[in-house]
């Protein structure tokens, strides 16, 4: 029975390339096969339905073997480079995979300078130090939005809010601090109350936390039946602490922060104001890197509420 040539130009599979090249490199179908595990026949066919999808021959045979036509040698180049660049390809991917490179964009809310955020960047880094960590400062809102259009992996917010399509996880607490004066009366206490702070004029960063340190202190000051008297200053949260030790008004930092050991300004803690931060991320996102980077966060904080329950 004859056999049917395929048509020229039809569909080539790796493992025509990767048998073609072995045949080449062994000079004998039977030699190849015994090198890769395969049958001398199943070889031979493959070889011979690529030359049809070629449309041409690449060897000649003989007793001793095959060898390489014209149109083989030329074609052995084309073939090793596209196993080559197959083969990267497969690498780069099993990597990113594997999270070993990669990049991580991160909504931050906070100071990463010191605490459980600091640590967990510190701990992934050394990790993955091929994945790149974008940070981006925001407010909650700006993040979630950036979240949900998969410009952000993830952002770590405080509180407690359930977003809409997005997934949250409580990941650890901080205590909340008042900056003042170090000459002020009330740095001469280890703890203040809200009662204690009634009557203070604060400061706040246009910038966020800013509006969340404003809203919290409305609230707060409320129930005292006061007033507030809080001014919004466009500058920055490292800017606004020289502002406090030049007696312009308190401001309210939680305590990740307090490693800032500026000239002038005291931190004290207010009695039982906790403050709780969350993961927020989207339940579809498939980023490799950002996945073990969530998976670090929940590992670290489920340490961390062994070690400090109170706070969890």
């Amino acid at each position: 029975m004859k056999r049917e040539r395929a048509k020229p130009g039809g569909q080539i599979e790796f493992r025509h390339l990767r048998y073609f090249v072995a045949s080449a490199e062994h000079g004998s179908f039977r030699k190849a096969g015994a090198a890769i595990g395969v049958q001398e026949s199943a070889i031979s066919r493959r070889v011979r339905d690529l030359e049809d999808r070629l449309g041409a021959s690449l060897f000649h045979r003989h007793n001793a073997g095959v060898c390489l036509t014209f149109a083989g040698r030329r074609f052995l180049r084309r073939a090793r480079q596209i196993i080559r660049n197959l083969g990267e390809g497969a690498n780069d991917i099993a990597a990113a995979g594997r999270a070993e490179n990669g990049c991580v964009r991160i909504g931050i809310y906070s100071s990463i300078a010191s605490g459980f955020l600091a640590e967990l960047l510190h701990s992934y880094g050394r990790r993955h130090g091929d994945v790149r960590i974008e940070l981006v400062d925001g407010n909650p809102d700006e993040h979630v939005a950036a979240i949900r259009q998969f410009r952000l992996d993830v952002a770590f917010l405080t509180g407690d809010r359930d977003w809409p399509a997005c997934d949250r996880a409580h990941l650890w607490c901080e205590r909340v601090f008042v900056v003042l004066p170090d000459q002020h009366p009330l740095a001469a206490r280890a703890e203040l109350t809200w009662p204690d702070l009634a009557e203070e004029p604060f400061i706040v960063s246009e910038a966020a936390p800013g509006q969340e340190i404003h809203d919290h202190l409305v609230r707060e000051l409320a129930a005292l039946g006061r007033h507030p008297e809080i001014q919004v200053q466009s500058v920055g949260r490292d800017n606004l602490l020289p502002l406090v030790a030049i007696g312009r008004g308190l401001t309210l930092v939680s305590e990740a922060m307090t490693v800032a050991l500026l000239p002038g300004i005291t931190y004290r803690p207010i009695t039982d104001e906790i403050l709780p931060f969350s993961a927020v991320w989207s339940p579809i996102n498939d980023n490799p890197a950002f996945r073990r980077f969530l998976s670090m966060a929940k590992v670290a904080s489920t340490k961390s509420a062994k070690i400090t329950p109170t706070l969890s």
